[in-house]
């Protein structure tokens, strides 16, 4: 990815911006940055632009923010910066602005910013390779992103069939064991039908008590009816 731009670049040789102490700050800043020492060169970048606002210095306490990974507060200085009239500046504001939506991972942004550098500066390569970059990952993130929702949606369809499965087996499981149930309920209820039940005649047996009953007193009235005829004595029981 492209190194931040030093302001430097894009000023026109000569121009008198600054005051000798302002210049001096920024100055020392720059070499404080060289030095990788970010902390103290954003410090005097911080001076530099306390005592005048002034281009170098906003543009140079961004770089030195972003060498801190202090991204949102790189992106406060860049986003004014991308306001100038100076089309160099805008576009190294809006290039830098890029870069920290870049390291944030927020690509739509980046791609945007890079946009407006090139409207700015159309021949910066740089820039477009940036931007070539930011379009590339942001459409394989969405790529992603769409083959992780149809994973998901795969996913719970099978949880949703496993489910539903489980369900059905469960079902079958239950009407399984209350069918044996049912068949264990009648099984006994035949055995104890067929058992022989105490002091209860069945219905077969009371019909042949009773012609076995009605057969003998039909004999004792032909036997009694036999002795009147032939004269016999009939026996009578004394009561005491």
């Amino acid at each position: 990815m492209k190194q931040l731009i030093i302001i430097g670049l894009f000023l026109l040789p000569g121009l008198q911006l600054f005051a000798q102490q302002e210049k001096s700050l920024v100055k020392q800043g720059n070499e404080l940055y060289q030095q990788k020492k970010y902390k103290d060169a954003e410090a005097d970048y911080r001076k530099a632009v306390t005592m005048k606002q002034n281009t170098e210095g906003n543009f140079n306490l961004g770089d030195a923010l972003f060498k801190q990974k202090q991204f949102d507060k790189a992106q406060e200085q860049f986003t004014k910066l991308g306001e100038s009239k100076n089309k160099a500046i805008a576009a190294g504001a809006y290039h830098n602005l890029g870069n920290t939506f870049m390291e944030n991972k927020k690509l739509e942004e980046s791609i945007d910013a890079y946009k407006k550098s090139l409207l700015n500066n159309p021949k910066d390569e740089e820039t477009r390779y940036n931007l070539a970059y930011a379009q590339d990952k942001l459409k394989k993130q969405q790529q992603q992103d769409k083959n992780n929702k149809n994973n998901k949606n795969n996913k719970d369809k099978n949880k949703d069939k496993k489910d539903q499965q489980k369900k059905d087996q469960d079902k079958k499981d239950q009407d399984k064991k209350k069918q044996d149930q049912d068949k264990q309920n009648q099984d006994q209820q035949k055995k104890d039908q067929q058992k022989p039940q105490p002091n209860k005649l069945s219905k077969e047996d009371a019909q042949r008590m009773l012609d076995a009953l009605n057969q003998n007193e039909k004999a004792t009235q032909d036997k009694l009816k036999n002795q009147k005829l032939k004269g016999a004595k009939v026996k009578v029981a004394k009561d005491w």
